[in-house]
């Protein structure tokens, strides 16, 4: 790695200006532009196309979504030096094509570039464009507890994941999320004259999904609760919370729902490949693919495509940047019915995203069992402890051991070592800052120690104290039985590495909820502003 002393020893990267990234996007050619803050600073300001990859969790997550080691990489930050630092860990890795955005997000701005909130921001943008061009219709809140009142001819149908609907839901809904609507739909409400209503925290996925089954040709009346539970909520209302209700898994499609679904992609323009086609473009090093499988991660579990991810497809739509960052990318698609591929992929396509369908597959091809497993570079070499052993210095010595957990914020509030500091990778030498300056030895963890291991060596250069992993992690000391704490108890680093949605949890703010919908309000004038996206939205 080349180091330049006029540059404090730092390795040297090409720098990217905004012309050459924006050149690069509107040309189709692929290019990763990595975002290396945590999440929330990244959501409180970024460019389009810029996905979140933390600085913290490269070596963990590089490999999966950067599968290409040369493909064109410009890393950025908001000045805080991220950015040079992420770079040089990709050099590690094998990326041979990496380079700094120039500027930073500042710089974004300054040369007239958009710069967007919150995250998933293309999916939302691309929601709120097909609603505008597609009129898709919706009901308020006010008008579907009305139907509910009138015990309506109606069913609820709840986009979101099975986590988020068990969270919190509309009364009386069912858990169908995304790409399962147009699958099931027809089977949970078999008279056409009933009114399926598709609903989701916000706006973006009640949008894909209601007209996902107006594509579809699903004969039924067909709205979107407009606002989501958020709209449920401003307008007053109740919501459920701990509901069960799914679709039930026995349901059969129809031929004629994956004849519509390929006929739907066949418009969009995706393309289509068989078992040798998908072996050559898996074998392709010129291009970046993502192989995906879009049923639920329950069918994933039982049996899998080799190569393939779990991604469900309503998430996939919803999360595209996080499932493949690279813009320009290829993905590839697979289910087992002929339906939830296709309609995916027909989103995709509009979303200017070049994408295959695997054709002909059924059930007995999704037969490994090996599941898939993120490729990680060789781990670090670590002095390991084990629970016990941690249990006894901090029950001796517990002034000069000191525990430090690189778990997420939300892991961490949820169960940590009893004693243990929250502290962020990218945050690591501000963090030792807060803690007892009389320390004799660290402990690191994480939910598995997997982070802590990689978090190990960068602590090792800055401090002269003994380093410890605990082997095992937290979820090995919990197994054991030894104590835990809740809470934000101990937080040598902010809780800056997840970005709190204001559509999430049962606490949020009414003014919260109210600047998040005008914001998603707000979006299709941004993407005309911004001009890289390529979206084109089916017409009838």
């Amino acid at each position: 790695m080349t180091k330049n002393p006029a540059t404090n020893g730092l390795a040297v990267f090409p720098r990217r200006s905004y012309q050459q990234v924006r050149e690069q996007l509107l040309a189709g050619r692929e290019i990763a532009l990595l975002d290396v803050r945590e999440e929330d600073p990244h959501a409180q300001a970024h460019p389009l196309f810029a996905a979140n990859l933390p600085l913290g969790r490269i070596e963990l997550d590089a490999w999966t979504k950067l599968p290409r080691r040369d493909v064109a990489i410009v890393t950025i930050d908001n000045g805080e030096g991220l950015a040079q630092v992420a770079a040089e860990r990709l050099r590690t890795l094998g990326y041979t094509d990496v380079a700094l955005f120039d500027g930073g997000i500042e710089g974004w701005r300054a040369a007239g570039g958009e710069l967007f909130r919150d995250v998933n921001v293309p999916s939302k943008a691309f929601g709120e464009l097909v609603e505008e061009e597609a009129h898709t219709p919706s009901l308020s809140a006010e008008e579907l507890q009305a139907l509910i009142d009138a015990k309506a001819n109606i069913v609820i149908l709840d986009a979101r994941r099975y986590d988020e609907y068990h969270t919190m839901s509309i009364p009386g809904s069912i858990s169908v999320p995304g790409a399962e609507l147009a699958l099931r739909a027809r089977a949970i409400a078999p008279d056409p004259s009933t009114t399926i209503v598709v609903n989701c925290a916000g706006r973006t996925r009640s949008i894909i999904g209601t007209q996902s089954l107006r594509n579809a040709g699903v004969p039924n009346p067909v709205a979107a609760l407009r606002n989501g539970t958020i709209g449920w909520t401003l307008a007053g209302q109740q919501l459920q919370h701990g509901q069960t209700r799914v679709y039930p898994e026995d349901l059969e499609h129809g031929q004629q729902d994956a004849a519509r679904a390929r006929a739907l992609a066949d418009r969009a323009g995706v393309q289509r490949t068989d078992a040798a086609g998908l072996a050559a473009l898996q074998a392709d090093a010129g291009r970046t693919t993502y192989c995906l499988d879009v049923r639920s991660p329950a069918e994933f579990a039982l049996g899998s495509l080799a190569g393939f991810r779990s991604a469900p497809g309503g998430q996939l739509v919803q999360e595209t940047e996080q499932f493949g960052p690279v813009r320009g990318a290829r993905f590839v698609l697979a289910d087992d019915d002929g339906v939830r591929a296709n309609l995916t992929a027909s989103w995709l396509r509009q979303m200017n995203i070049e994408v295959h369908v695997v054709d002909g597959l059924s059930s007995l091809d999704f037969k490994s069992q090996q599941g898939w497993s993120a490729p990680l570079p060789p781990l670090p070499v670590v002095d390991e402890v084990s629970p016990a052993q941690l249990a006894q210095w901090l029950a001796e010595d517990p002034v000069h051991t000191v525990v430090l957990d690189f778990t997420s914020g939300v892991n961490y509030n949820k169960r940590h070592v009893a004693g243990a500091w929250f502290a962020l990778r990218s945050d690591l030498r501000a963090a030792l800052a807060k803690l007892p300056g009389d320390t004799r030895r660290y402990v690191l963890t994480c939910g598995s120690s997997l982070l802590a291991r990689f978090a190990s060596a960068d602590l090792r250069e800055i401090i002269g104290a003994p380093v410890f992993v605990l082997a095992g992690g937290t979820a090995a000391w919990a197994e054991q039985g030894l104590p835990l704490e809740t809470g934000p108890t101990r937080l040598a680093s902010p809780l800056i590495d997840r970005y709190r949605r204001p559509y999430e949890g049962t606490d949020n703010q009414r003014e919260q909820m109210q600047a998040y919908l005008d914001w998603e309000f707000g979006l299709v004038a941004q993407l005309g502003r911004d001009g890289t996206h390529g979206f084109k939205v089916l017409r009838d």
